[in-house]
């Protein structure tokens, strides 16, 4: 039932099934550990200071970010039942989680055209893909993020709120809140489903290009050069594959009626966990150069628990005192 007091706070409303609760704890728990591992592997060995490890260093900061924005929230409602969110809190969880899902994508789009670069223009690569272009390539990745997902979240914000404030989800999803406005929101959601097809199709569209650029030229290479610049491609684009993917099936599950409201909510859930779980994973298994990079940090730890301690000793000093005394 309606009424004309404004909303000051949502109730989150999800899963009504607790028993999640160990599976989403271990889950963040290794994305946390897997891509801060990268961040730091990344940020400490000089050998990893390419252009494809720091687009790779951004990407799982940013997934690190995207999985913060809800899942310690969605581990609080499980653990203690308490489902409120306030209303700034709702649309700043709102705004980051599809913010980070966006760059996460544009610098996917980055990595793309590093592997573009690399393969099609081996010896200019250096040339072209300097510190500058790098960091340029990475703030276009972040600054696309930030602002093409301002509009429909602000535009979100400026709706009233008075009537019902259950969000039928574990976090602030755009469609989930802005459905319990009392007036009309078409516009709202053709320019967030804008804004969205806007910010996905062009970074597919932009990696689709890089790889039919990539292919063609693969197509003047010898079987083993082939192979060898295929290797340096297969863990981007396993990942890109699965970001996709997993993307357009939660996209069909919200716009078929039939489906069960509670595994729509699943289905959500374990997409805003998959690709940022599987990325370190991934590229770990994928690259020899990361896995050399683990070894030398648990070579040096492993070194550093067996060393022997030296016990200093602190030299004795001697002094004599004369003690003969002069009248």
């Amino acid at each position: 039932m309606n009424s004309s007091r404004p909303v000051e706070f949502f109730i989150l409303d999800g899963l009504k099934d607790q028993s999640m609760l160990p599976f989403v704890f271990t889950v963040y728990i290794s994305i946390l550990s897997g891509n801060s591992m990268i961040i730091y592997l990344v940020r400490t060995d000089p050998k990893l200071n390419t252009p494809m490890y720091f687009f790779l260093h951004n990407l799982s900061f940013s997934d690190v970010i995207y999985t913060s924005v809800t899942m310690p929230k969605m581990l609080s409602v499980m653990l203690t039942g308490v489902k409120t969110i306030s209303k700034t809190g709702c649309f700043l969880q709102m705004y980051f989680f599809l913010s980070m899902a966006v760059t996460g994508r544009a610098m996917l789009t980055a990595m793309a055209f590093d592997r573009y670069v690399a393969i099609c223009n081996p010896l200019r690569y250096t040339t072209i893909m300097t510190k500058r272009v790098c960091i340029l390539l990475v703030f276009v990745a972040w600054g696309f993020g930030v602002v093409i997902v301002l509009p429909p979240a602000v535009w979100a914000t400026q709706v009233p709120y008075c009537g019902p404030n259950v969000v039928k989800h574990m976090f602030c999803d755009h469609s989930s809140v802005v459905v319990l406005a009392c007036t009309d929101t078409t516009r709202n959601s053709i320019l967030a489903l804008t804004n969205a097809l806007l910010g996905i199709i062009s970074s597919f569209l932009l990696i689709l290009t890089s790889y039919i650029c990539i292919g063609r030229a693969l197509r003047k290479m010898n079987t083993a050069d082939q192979l060898k610049a295929l290797a340096t491609c297969v863990s981007h684009l396993i990942v890109v594959c699965i970001a996709y993917l997993s993307a357009t099936f939660v996209y069909i599950s919200y716009r078929v009626a039939k489906f069960d409201p509670e595994v729509r909510i699943i289905i959500a859930v374990l997409y805003s966990m998959l690709t940022p779980l599987l990325n370190p994973i991934i590229y770990s298994l994928r690259n020899k150069e990361l896995q050399d990079a683990i070894k030398r940090v648990f070579s040096k730890c492993t070194t550093a628990s067996h060393k022997p301690k030296v016990r200093k000793t602190v030299p004795s000093i001697t002094c004599e005192i004369n003690t003969s005394v002069v009248l």
